[in-house]
């Protein structure tokens, strides 16, 4: 319990001080999508290259733990697709991102550092790998689902064409692809890059979160309400369920990988989600809602986990 509030009290505090932020009027009106663009184009790039290209690519290809997280994710995420169109009648891209929503989880900013609290600094890199498949797979697939979507009647062919030009401007896209090139090569990085990366990398999530907490600032909460809350309890309670019951397809798999592997499919929404939203202009208010009631949430669910596990 201890080390999940000193990693989810912190995370739910800057989008508090986002929000109040917001309420006193101190960045103007504009400063979301200025907080949004920079977490987007400037700070998020870096981190998703580092990550990538100090990751040895031997030790990152763990395929039964790459599989039930991979599995898990792609089975949730259809559930959620469906469910959005039908029940909520949202369209593709706003349902591409609805998926997003219940199985993208912040791995990276509260994933990692509670896996080292309460696992030790040893298994911290399945905490890496969850981490990397979120950044270079579920991102990378949502935007051009969510690009194909909104170019909808021009052509599978010109939409393809659309699609593949906006990837490879998409930073969140050229990050991880250029890190995992240089981390297959064995490329050597100089230690004034890796300075760089990691000083504004380490931007990226307070900003995101902090930007969630300032778009919250008059808007309803309680909007879409229904929808938020399912795509919370498939986040936090249906996504660990499934991971577990695919874990015994792997026996092979470490015991403690194996609790790793559920403790990353635990969390809540990663602060991604609001920011290709933002950037779609599609599902925002939603995903900022999810992310801060799962965030919230979290703090018992994922308790409940780690007592459950014996930590």
């Amino acid at each position: 319990m201890t080390a999940l509030l000193n990693v989810a009290l912190p995370v739910f505090g800057i989008i508090l001080a986002g929000y109040l932020t917001g309420r006193a009027k101190l960045l103007g009106d504009h400063a979301t999508e200025a907080l949004n663009l920079f977490v987007f184009y400037i700070a998020l790039p870096p981190l998703l290259f580092l990550a990538m290209a100090r990751t040895d690519m031997k030790k990152i290809l763990a395929w039964d733990f790459i599989a039930v997280y991979g599995l898990s994710m792609l089975g949730l995420y259809l559930l959620a697709f469906v469910l959005s169109r039908v029940l909520f009648k949202r369209t593709t891209a706003e349902a591409a991102l609805a998926g997003m929503g219940a199985v993208f989880g912040n791995t990276g900013y509260m994933g990692i550092p509670l896996t080292i609290t309460a696992f030790g600094e040893d298994m911290a890199l399945p905490a890496i790998i969850a981490t990397v498949m979120n950044s270079a797979l579920v991102v990378g697939c949502v935007s051009a689902l969510v690009e194909g979507a909104t170019r909808g009647g021009q052509g599978a062919q010109v939409i393809a064409g659309h699609v593949l030009k906006s990837l490879s401007r998409n930073p969140l896209v050229i990050g991880p692809v250029a890190g995992l090139v240089v981390g297959a090569l064995g490329l050597p990085l100089p230690v004034p890059l890796i300075t760089f990366c990691e000083i504004i990398g380490a931007a990226a999530g307070p900003c995101a979160l902090f930007a969630i907490g300032l778009f919250l600032v008059g808007r309803p909460l309680t909007a879409s309400l229904g929808e938020v809350g399912l795509v919370v309890t498939l986040k936090l309670l249906a996504l660990p369920a499934l991971a577990f019951l695919l874990l015994p397809l792997f026996p092979g798999m470490d015991p403690d990988w194996a609790r790793v592997l559920l403790l990353m499919t635990a969390l809540p929404l990663g602060a991604n989600v609001f920011v290709l939203a933002m950037k779609h202009d599609r599902w925002v208010l939603p995903s900022s809602s999810a992310t801060l009631l799962s965030t919230v949430l979290s703090v018992a669910t994922v308790s409940a986990l780690l007592a459950w596990m014996g930590l």
